[in-house]
């Protein structure tokens, strides 16, 4: 497989430095089942040509295939088109070979990172199935690129057996190069169908900073990301819910070595640090996350030495695994361990195992729940669990309409059953309040927008006591 990016910017040295590569040097990368080889085609001053070739071993793949493969077919770990064509593993081979111009950086000439030049790309072949030429264009296209496609016949020597699925790409357009390192990082293995390798949630976060500034904007965002992630539906959600929140860059001081960090705030770690914030004010040593996930919240939980017990539930075992994965939970010190706690369990049964705790927090839980089981909801969390605060949020349905290309009635979750308003939370916060014997308080999450409130609603419910 084969990938060409050409250039006639002045002077075409230029290319060169971006990419930290001599055009007089042939170098070569080594990758999990092969080698990358970089060189210069042509390098005059009218134009100049680096090309990435990836020499793929077929035995190679076959040793470390494991359980990969289609299984209905014996022998597709012997005849299968990976050594032939972009995929996954050209994606990996461009990360390893351009990864200093795919992250912008040129110390000798800093100047360059942010130049948009002229690009024509080719890729010889890529595949494309089910979707074709369309699928290749509407991937490509909205980014800016004028798309050229050869497509392939089977077998020359038999036309009757009709077309592959197997293009020649050439597109063209005006970039920085940085950027369009990242549309093909991305967008190769997107039309990938059989990637080398395992895809979880370390992909998401690929995905998220190599999709950062164009992916969001994307009429495709959606399919590309399914395709990206090989269609696991939780990662997919994952990546689109934080897509549609955004993302911005805040500064935060560490006060422990007193350095300026830049870290990335996102929507839900927004919401999460106003959750936390609200459950260090209730005084409340015990603390259940119901709704854990994979542990964001339990992880800002146990900084805090106030909480003396941190118990983690979800219904799914394996979101539970991720946490104790997060939280390093059989690496922790024996001190450290004895306050957290990750059990599985569903919110609309009863379970003592939730009785007795200071407060509960309840993270963009409930509209994944059916509403006529929200009662059931209720009965379990406020009258037989019944924590002294509860602490829920939810989104708010009216700030939906700021989202771009969502679609009139659409929720920002496919796994999401319902999403209120603001009138309709505050009506079934306070329907809950009443009938449980809780004073509740209620507060918007993000910025507030004029006629459609913030992004997400939070409720803060108090036990009413005697004392």
């Amino acid at each position: 497989m084969l990938l060409k990016i050409s250039t006639t910017h002045t002077p075409t040295t230029d290319l060169s430095h971006l990419l930290h590569k001599h055009p007089e040097k042939l170098q070569a990368v080594e990758l999990s089942n092969g080698k990358a080889h970089v060189f210069y085609p042509e390098a005059t001053e009218a134009r100049c040509t680096v090309a990435l070739l990836l020499d793929i071993d077929p035995i190679g793949l076959v040793r470390n295939s494991g359980r990969n493969g289609d299984d209905s077919f014996s022998l597709g770990h012997y005849v299968n088109d990976r050594p032939y064509v972009a995929s996954s593993f050209m994606s990996v081979a461009i990360s390893k070979t351009f990864s200093t111009a795919m992250n912008g950086t040129c110390n000798k000439h800093p100047e360059l990172v942010d130049r948009i030049m002229p690009f024509e790309v080719e890729i010889s072949v890529l595949p494309a199935p089910k979707g074709g030429e369309i699928l290749i264009r509407k991937l490509f296209e909205p980014l800016g690129y004028q798309v050229n496609l050869e497509r392939h016949e089977l077998d020359s020597k038999f036309t009757e057996w009709g077309m592959s699925k197997y293009f020649t790409l050439n597109i063209s357009g005006n970039f920085k190069l940085k950027d369009l390192l990242s549309h093909l990082y991305v967008l190769i293995p997107a039309l990938d169908n059989e990637k080398h390798y395992w895809v979880g949630q370390h992909e998401v976060e690929k995905l998220l900073e190599k999709g950062k500034g164009w992916l969001k904007d994307h009429p495709e965002k959606e399919q590309i990301t399914k395709r990206y992630l090989k269609g696991i539906g939780g990662l997919t959600r994952n990546a689109l819910s934080r897509l549609l929140e955004g993302d911005e860059m805040i500064e935060k001081e560490d006060s422990d070595e007193g350095q300026s960090d830049i870290v990335k705030e996102t929507l839900h770690y927004k919401r999460l640090k106003v959750v936390l914030d609200e459950l260090i004010s209730s005084d409340a040593k015990t603390i259940v996350d119901l709704g854990c996930g994979e542990g964001k919240l339990l992880r800002m939980l146990l900084r805090e030495k106030q909480f003396q017990k941190v118990l983690g539930v979800d219904v799914s075992f394996r979101e539970l695994e991720k946490a104790s994965d997060r939280l390093r939970v059989q690496e922790m010190a024996p001190k450290q361990k004895e306050r957290i706690e990750l059990m599985q369990g569903a919110l609309t049964y009863r379970d003592k195992r939730l009785q007795g705790f200071d407060a509960a927090a309840i993270v963009e839980v409930i509209e994944h729940l059916d509403p006529n089981r929200l009662k059931a909801f209720e009965r379990v969390v406020f009258e037989f669990a019944q924590p002294k605060t509860v602490v829920l949020t939810t989104p708010n349905r009216e700030y939906n309409d700021l989202f771009e290309n969502m679609e009139a009635g659409q929720m920002r979750h496919a796994d999401h059953r319902f999403e209120w308003t603001r009138n309709e939370f505050e009506s079934w916060a306070n329907q809950v309040a009443e009938r449980n014997g809780y004073k509740v308080l209620l507060r918007p999450i993000g910025d507030v927008v004029e006629k459609v409130g913030a992004p997400s609603q939070m409720a803060v419910f108090n036990l009413i006591t005697n004392e």
